[in-house]
């Protein structure tokens, strides 16, 4: 099937049903089954609207961004896995840079500093 038209409300072929469903109508499809030779019409409805306050989000990082990631002194084992997946200590900051991808996989991302 191939969806080949999408209406909204008010829009032409879409009057009837704005009569039928009012205002709980967003949007009416026109689908096309070549195997059938058929025409579908279908209509998308609100059926519950509730408040909805959304809550903040992390931003989304690509797998290969760097990032600046706190590794104690005394973590001996986990600063030398940091190192074979090529992290490097920058002794400024006292924080360790590697790949996103990298503290994931060391378990580390909850250690991420930001800014």
């Amino acid at each position: 099937m191939e969806t080949r038209l999408t209406r909204r409300p008010g829009e032409p072929g879409t009057r009837k049903l704005v009569a039928r469903y009012g205002e709980r109508l967003l949007r009416v499809r026109y689908l096309y089954d070549a195997e059938n030779g058929r025409r579908l019409k279908t209509v998308e409805l609100v059926v519950e609207s509730v408040p909805w306050r959304p809550r903040a989000r992390v931003p989304r990082r690509r797998h290969d961004e760097i990032v600046a990631v706190r590794i104690a002194w005394s973590e001996t084992d986990l600063r030398e896995r940091a190192k074979m997946l090529g992290a490097v200590w920058r002794p400024k900051q006292k924080l360790w840079e590697m790949r996103w991808e990298d503290a994931r996989r060391l378990g580390i991302a909850s250690r991420v500093v930001q800014g």
